[in-house]
């Protein structure tokens, strides 16, 4: 029976045959999916742990790094930090409002498991073209489910990145961050142990929602698929119960007597028991009849895979149950005993009476080196230089109502980002700034990924991501403490695929090597793909940092008066996979931006020191758009204009140069900033000044741009709404 049936539950034939040969016979049905379910793609990363062993793991400052659900830093000799990104990207696809809502709800579980409080939500988000199917519905759903989720939680999502693309237009990608605190003892593992202890499952009742989401997560879409086939994998969420859950959860944490808990999210109870088994060297009974469910008739194999939400599995000292099930009582969350630890390393599954699995805790599951074959990225292309000061501003006048460039306000207004009162730096800036209360330092988080660099080189591009996420930390102040990644790619079967994949995370690991920057943790997601249309390769860089003083200047100009600096190198001819070339040209091609990380080193130190020094009143790195986009955009919040001379070409004006940031400082302290570049050896080139007037001007080799800023910000204000024809 079971062998008819593996393919019902992602495994291949040859999967299938080592299954049998390990356990020495053939499975039941239940062990089959339980067995397919760990195995799968999603759960057991069997395309691609061999690569990311390189990824730098240790630091100073690294308290945990591997084998739990999420990363850890210390922030002084007290507190930690603790981290991690997650994708939801199949289901946020199929129903974009339970997907991401719910994708909120499980990167939470996996911060508050560990013992922290949760304090921050980022998204990262990459949509299609607004002509692609659907993808307006998509938008709007994503970003409410994100949001209402968020905030009816009460967790501030206070920042994240969205990019836009063809390449998304059959499978969208929502990844979520979340960040907590607590202190050094009270950090939570996922080790079963202690012979006799209890399995105590709280939270919502069992249902038929996201059974086999591990499974489709594993997989690539059809064109061919039918929505409502696919539909019930999706995860249905209820943020009210969550918030009970935190609260439930870290009382019961407090009292000592919580010996291991874990997440019922990937692959439901399977993943929840085997693997907190597996991690602490033990076995387990489980009995199935003792599941609180919320349907009658649910088959075991539903069971033991659905992916019902808010809901968790803790091992409980076997005499302190009933004092653990009276405080999920007093917050109004459910809790049954649903088995206990062994000490034989079996996973006993029991229903109705009879065994119908007996397994061992962790069978290991295969292990691919998949197949790499390198491809040639399409040449670079013409660029066709703007002929004079007209073109060079309808050229701005497209760039800076992109998606990429345009205010997301549309979408931070959804969110509650200043919840619990810790946000010091809202959203729409280079990086989020939160406090710490009680403390005298304050977290950074911002995220970064290109795409289209990634393409085009998947090493180079995943570098920049790197060094533009230091960037950004640098601008407030702050310096890296940890990076965690999202690495979204197609189908692994795919040699072009996985070489993408090899060269990103070598990316991953030699910048953040370099940098001197920890990976403390992070996900995959593989086979975002739908037919033959893969994604663009994604690793999605989060990185979060310290500041330990209050000083803080914006990404904006502040006033007019001021005189504006360029601090590192512009280069000229920085095109490939730029925005320039996409919809200017409607073509990528070519190389990435250069990207320099020793260079880079030494101009964050700058930037970092002189906020510290109070010598510059604003800040914003060069990135999408080049130099004029940058201007602009710092130029949009307080409608302050500016006058700007450089001597490089009108269509240098959009090369998208890395390692360089645009400040400004009072007219007193120009020389001083000059007079530290050039001792430090960081390259400094006054550009001009900001003036009190709706005027914009610059002048380049071949002549001279003017125009109002005003008519330049509607356009800012109104192109991302507009682009994708949303309310």
């Amino acid at each position: 029976m079971a062998k008819k049936r593996f393919r019902d539950f992602g495994l291949s034939e040859n999967e299938y045959t080592s299954l049998v040969a390990k356990l020495g016979r053939e499975p039941t049905n239940v062990e089959l999916a339980i067995i397919g379910a760990l195995w799968s793609e999603h759960c057991s990363y069997k395309s691609s742990k061999i690569y990311l062993s390189s990824m730098p793991r240790t630091g100073e400052r690294v308290v945990v790094s591997e084998g739990e659900n999420a990363g850890a830093v210390e922030l002084d000799d007290e507190l930690v930090a603790i981290f991690k990104v997650e994708s939801h990207n199949h289901p946020s696809y199929i129903e974009p409002y339970q997907g991401a809502a719910t994708g909120v709800g499980g990167i939470l579980r996996d911060i508050f498991t560990m013992g922290a409080r949760p304090i921050a939500l980022m998204d990262q988000l990459f949509f299609g073209e607004s002509k692609a199917p659907k993808m307006s519905h998509l938008v709007s759903r994503v970003v409410k489910g994100i949001g209402d989720y968020g905030n009816r939680v009460g967790v501030p999502t206070v920042g994240g990145m969205v990019y836009v693309h063809r390449c998304y237009n059959f499978n969208i990608l929502v990844n979520v961050f979340a960040l907590g605190i607590t202190s050094k003892r009270g950090i939570f593992s996922s080790k079963a142990k202690g012979l006799g202890n209890y399995l105590l499952y709280v939270g919502n009742s069992t249902g038929l929602d996201g059974v086999k989401g591990a499974i489709m997560a594993s997989d690539r879409f059809s064109s061919e698929n039918s929505r409502d086939d696919i539909l019930p994998t999706v995860q249905i969420g209820d943020p009210f119960v969550e918030k009970l859950l935190i609260e439930a959860t870290l009382e019961a944490l407090s009292t000592g007597y919580v010996v291991a808990l874990q997440d019922m999210g990937a692959a439901g109870l399977s993943s929840s028991s085997y693997e907190m088994a597996a991690k602490g060297d033990v076995g387990f009974v489980l009995d199935l009849d003792r599941v609180p469910l919320r349907e009658e008739n649910l088959t075991p194999e539903a069971i033991m895979l659905s992916e019902t939400q808010e809901r968790m599995l803790l091992v409980v000292m076997k005499d302190k149950v009933e004092e653990v099930k009276n405080i999920f009582n007093k917050w109004g969350v459910p809790s049954a005993v649903v088995g206990k630890i062994t000490d034989d390393r079996m996973g006993k599954v029991l229903y109705k009476g009879s065994e119908i699995a007996n397994i061992p805790v962790y069978l290991e599951p295969p292990v691919y080196k998949r197949a790499v074959e390198p491809y040639v990225p399409p040449q670079k292309p013409s660029l066709f230089p703007p002929k004079n000061g007209k073109e060079v501003e309808e050229i701005a006048s497209t760039l800076v109502s992109t998606p990429e460039i345009a205010n997301k306000e549309w979408i931070f207004s959804q969110y509650d980002y200043m919840v619990r009162t810790n946000t010091v730096i809202p959203p729409g800036s280079d990086a989020a700034l939160l406090r710490i209360k009680k403390k005298d330092v304050s977290l950074a988080i911002t995220s970064d990924v290109n795409p289209a660099y990634c393409f085009l080189d998947p090493f180079i591009g995943t570098l920049q991501a790197i060094a533009e996420a230091a960037r950004n930390l640098a601008s407030v102040g702050a310096e890296p403490l940890g990076v965690t990644n999202c690495l979204n790619f197609g189908n692994p079967e795919d040699p072009k695929v996985m070489w993408q994949f090899a060269r990103a995370v070598d990316g991953i690991s030699t910048g953040c090597k370099t940098l001197g920057i920890p990976v403390v943790s992070g996900n995959v997601s593989f086979y975002n793909q739908t037919d033959e249309n893969s994604v663009y390769p994604t690793p999605t860089i989060v990185m979060v940092g310290i500041k330990k003083d209050g000083y803080t200047v914006p990404n904006f100009f502040r006033k007019g008066g001021e005189k504006i600096v360029a601090i590192g190198a512009l280069r000229q001819e920085e095109f490939g996979g730029s925005l320039y070339q996409r919809y200017i040209l409607n073509k990528e091609g070519g190389r990435p931006p250069t990207v320099d990380l020793k260079s880079e080193i030494k101009i964050n130190d700058f930037v970092r020191f002189v906020i510290k020094k109070r010598l510059i009143t604003s800040v914003h790195d060069i990135s999408e758009g080049g130099l004029l986009l940058a201007l602009l955009e710092m130029s949009f919040p307080q409608s302050v204009g500016f006058t700007v001379a450089v001597e490089i070409p009108a269509v240098s004006l959009f090369s998208e140069s890395q390692g360089v940031f645009i400040v400004t400082c009072e007219d007193t302290n120009l020389d001083r900033l000059c007079y530290l570049a050039d001792s430090l050896n960081v390259h400094c080139s006054v550009l001009g000044d900001t003036v009190d007037q709706d005027l914009w001007t610059v002048e380049y080799a071949e002549g001279v741009v003017s125009s109002r800023v005003s008519s330049f910000s509607k356009l800012w204000n109104e192109g991302f709404s507009r682009y994708f024809a949303l309310e």
